[in-house]
């Protein structure tokens, strides 16, 4: 063996980046650049939901509405609808509608038949087409 062969044995070959300093600078770099890119997609995050909530301001609204009281004219007219809808379930139909009411609703009822033939006026009409004649004609 040769003093050179002996020599490059104890040698490890390692790649040549340049100076130490560029490599910390070039992870500066791309930490900076990883950084900007989490910060711009939490800003569109941030302004998704922002988006999203301007839209739904009616939902949103009785949502944050539900964890703190109403006010009273919300409560007064959540109360009557609320009561309304509990005594439309006792009387099955119209609210004190009455004998007049059920007069004058039985009469606007005869008069539509009249004016439309007659039939359920509760249920969607049936309609039946016929196919037209056709006639050739010669060329």
């Amino acid at each position: 063996m040769t003093a050179n062969a002996s020599f490059s044995h104890h040698i490890t070959p390692t790649i040549h980046r340049g100076p130490p300093h560029l490599d910390l600078v070039l992870l500066s770099v791309k930490s900076k650049m990883a950084l900007n890119k989490l910060f711009q997609l939490s800003s569109a995050l941030r302004s998704a939901a922002s988006l999203t909530l301007r839209r739904n301001i009616g939902i949103s609204a009785v949502l944050f509405n539900r964890a703190k009281d109403l006010d009273p004219i919300q409560k007064l007219f959540l109360d009557k609808i609320r009561d309304y809808n509990a005594k439309s379930k006792i009387s099955g139909g119209i609210v004190e509608g009455g004998a007049s009411y059920q007069k004058n609703v039985s009469e606007e009822v005869i008069k539509l038949q009249r004016l439309y033939g007659g039939g359920d006026l509760a249920k969607f009409p049936d309609f039946k087409f016929s196919e037209p004649k056709l006639e050739e004609v010669a060329k």
